[in-house]
């Protein structure tokens, strides 16, 4: 078994033990059970409670790794680097709306090694490791073979660092293919959606570091198009992101202007 192979491995066990975690504590459905730490940006309970169980189990298994999460930020430094949201779609969470998913990927500098995304409410794991293929509950998946917007679905994630009149343009662009325009709140769960041949494409004007690392690599053994996420600030700051079946890739992205 190779070294990367075995973080896969553990991953996948640490990945479904924090979705049984975030099952346990979910709220019904209702009014969200949340706190707000910016414009719609929603914080539970749950996500640090989920986040420090993965840092300490990933501490424990490969002390020499470095790590990052959505909450509690850089901890630990080291030359493969592990990438957690513990809670990817908080506001669907907190609603007690099934879409939500743990999202857990490796990076080393700028390439996406490995990614584990666990839908626990919807029984759902896509994994991938680079090299070896993607899959979704143990068995294979790829990008769509679409080559017509006219019978295409994208998806067009929301962000408060945009303004709502360039989200609207982004939209507006979309529709104008004749796309089918959908919207789920999990940047994680809509990109592994292109992955699965789901949707033809998420787009996402702005989106986290943590909301991607995982579907980077989940989208990339899958054989979809990406846009280069990781270049520039992404690491840091975010960067847009662009995730498309190859056959509508090029259409897509000249009727948005990317």
């Amino acid at each position: 078994m190779t070294a990367l192979q075995r973080r896969l491995d553990v991953a996948l066990e640490i990945c479904a033990a924090a979705g049984r975690m975030a099952l346990a504590r979910q709220p019904a459905p209702g009014a969200a059970v949340a706190a707000l730490k910016g414009h719609q940006d929603w914080l539970t309970e749950a996500d640090g409670a989920i986040e420090a169980f993965i840092d300490a189990a990933l501490a424990s298994a490969f002390p020499q790794d470095g790590f990052q999460g959505e909450e509690t930020g850089g901890r630990r430094n080291g030359a493969l680097r592990w990438v957690v949201d513990p809670i990817d779609g908080t506001s669907n969470f907190a609603r007690g709306n099934p879409r939500f998913c743990v999202s857990l990927g490796l990076i080393e500098d700028r390439t996406p090694l490995l990614g584990v995304i666990v839908a626990p409410a919807m029984g759902e794991t896509f994994a991938a490791r680079l090299g070896a293929g993607a899959t979704l509950n143990g068995a294979p998946i790829r990008a769509a073979e679409t080559t017509d917007l006219a019978r295409g679905m994208v998806e067009c994630g929301w962000s408060p660092r945009r303004t709502n009149a360039e989200f609207f343009a982004l939209t507006h662009a979309v529709m104008g293919t004749g796309a089918m325009l959908r919207a789920g709140g999990s940047g994680a769960l809509g990109l592994a959606d292109v992955a699965a041949g789901r949707i033809d494409a998420y787009i996402e004007l702005h989106i986290n570091l943590w909301d991607v690392a995982a579907a980077l690599a989940i989208l990339g053994e899958a054989g979809a198009e990406v846009s280069a996420f990781l270049a520039g600030d992404g690491l840091i700051a975010g960067n847009p992101i662009f995730a498309a079946a190859p056959g509508v890739a090029g259409l897509l992205k000249h009727a948005i202007g990317a």
